[in-house]
């Protein structure tokens, strides 16, 4: 069997060197996002009187469910997994409300608490069934 070898312009290099130093920021930017989710989570739970509290609370409740989502997405490609766990995380965020005006309820605390708890849950259960279905040596049979 031959090996064809294919050979990029010295263009597409300088591309690829490109977008792999934008792929260095990624760890920072989700680094950031954390910290202004938790942030909002904080200021949130604690009543804090800040005016950070409205975007950094709506932004926690956007992102931890959508994260939550996307992990359970990992087969889409990246714009539908996006797209799919935004909508995931308006859905979840509904259900909260949904769930809490029903049964009379409702309060911010007790909504940004149920997020987290469902978030976590959710992400606990994907972690749980990724750790049972591997084997020892971490092969498939």
């Amino acid at each position: 069997m031959q090996t064809i070898r294919i050979r990029t312009s010295s263009r597409d290099r300088t591309e690829g060197t490109r977008l792999g130093s934008e792929r260095d920021l990624s760890p920072l930017l989700a680094g950031a996002a954390t910290a202004v989710g938790g942030f909002g989570a904080l200021l949130a739970l604690t009543g804090a009187d800040s005016p950070l509290r409205g975007p950094f609370t709506l932004f926690f409740l956007l992102a931890a469910p959508a994260v939550a989502v996307a992990a359970a997405l990992r087969g889409l490609e990246p714009l539908a997994r996006v797209l799919t766990a935004l909508a995931g995380a308006v859905v979840v965020n509904m259900l909260v409300a949904q769930g809490m005006l029903a049964t009379h309820r409702w309060s911010y605390r007790g909504g940004v608490v149920a997020v987290t708890t469902l978030s976590a849950l959710l992400l606990l259960l994907l972690w749980v069934r990724r750790r049972r279905g591997r084997t020892t040596t971490g092969r498939t049979p």
